[in-house]
């Protein structure tokens, strides 16, 4: 086997366990709020699934990243390659920016930081 070959299959194997996180992620969720509702907590039902959802889609395009930086660096590393893959890190780095700050409510920064005076 050929060095690009057994690329290919790492990044494959990336790109898999990307997606099989983002289906059991979701398919876990599901389960967790079915059960919560099951034992009548349905008030925070709904935020516990956002939030459970929200943090496997995030996981999910960590790992895809990564299958993408290794197809770019390993199997198709040109200029036209380095490019599509800057796109597609920061499309995926703006989502996860965005869900961060969607489940937590707060900018990464400015997590664990004392509230301010001005804020009541």
């Amino acid at each position: 086997m050929h060095f690009e070959e057994s690329m290919e299959k790492v990044v494959r194997a990336f790109e898999i366990a990307g997606v099989a996180v983002l289906a059991i992620g979701s398919i876990i969720a599901t389960v967790r709020a079915a059960r919560a509702w099951g034992l009548g907590a349905r008030r925070d039902v709904y935020q516990q699934a956002r939030r459970d959802v929200g943090r496997s889609i995030l996981l999910g395009l960590e790992i895809l990243i990564m299958a993408d930086i290794v197809d770019t660096v390993t199997i198709d590393p040109t200029l036209e390659g380095a490019l599509a893959l800057g796109l597609i890190v920061l499309v995926r780095t703006f989502l996860s920016f965005s869900l961060e700050v969607e489940l937590d409510g707060v900018v990464p920064w400015r997590k664990g930081a004392p509230p301010s005076a001005d804020e009541d």
